[in-house]
């Protein structure tokens, strides 16, 4: 007789998608404190969506329990919370946002590529997840909730946008080397080890 998990652990294997699915639902809310000018609401709601941003993934490693629905969740939630402060830099940082215009430009345009070419290959979010992507993530978050509870720190703009351009060009490089679609590739280093 095959053992049940327990209703603890069946509710934390849910843990990672309930992240990304609350990220997913912050997203309108954050366009729509941003169009009201509730710049202090804002802020409380965007930290925490950035901090599931980090926080999903590393559940869902942790307790071994990926999945390419969790993986298409949080490609989803990271795009839409990314838009998102998008337009909280338009409502309320637009300051920095047209001096630093090439910078931020240049992150979402290779962003916005990367994306357009997945939907191209694979008809969906590349959902890649490689190691330099998640470590760009985390750069942009913490630039992003530094300059919203802190101020701007150009610094660290520039740290945390050369790290997302090279994610970009690296999940560009891996659309190139796979055929099929494939969630969670480290790196294309990883790819090239591993045949």
């Amino acid at each position: 007789m095959e053992a049940r998990a327990t209703p603890r652990s069946d509710a934390w294997s849910q843990v990672p998608n309930a992240l990304s699915a609350t990220r997913i639902a912050c997203a309108p809310l954050l366009l729509l404190l941003a169009v009201a000018g509730a710049q202090t609401a804002y802020t409380w709601v965007l930290v925490p969506a950035l901090l599931t941003d980090a926080a999903d993934g590393w559940i869902a490693r942790s307790l071994g329990v990926q999945s390419s629905l969790g993986a298409r969740l949080d490609s989803l939630g990271d795009c839409l919370v990314w838009t998102a402060g998008l337009a909280g830099l338009l409502a309320f940082h637009a300051d920095v946002l047209w001096q630093h215009r090439w910078v931020i430009g240049l992150v979402a345009a290779c962003w916005m590529l990367e994306s357009g070419l997945a939907w191209i290959c694979y008809g969906r979010l590349s959902s890649f997840h490689t190691h330099l992507s998640k470590v760009a993530g985390v750069l942009l978050g913490v630039y992003v909730v530094v300059l919203f509870v802190l101020g701007q720190y150009d610094w660290l703009l520039f740290v945390a946008a050369l790290t997302s351009v090279a994610a970009s060009l690296e999940e560009m490089w891996l659309l190139a080397l796979l055929p099929a679609w494939r969630a969670d590739v480290p790196g294309v280093w990883w790819l090239r080890r591993t045949g």
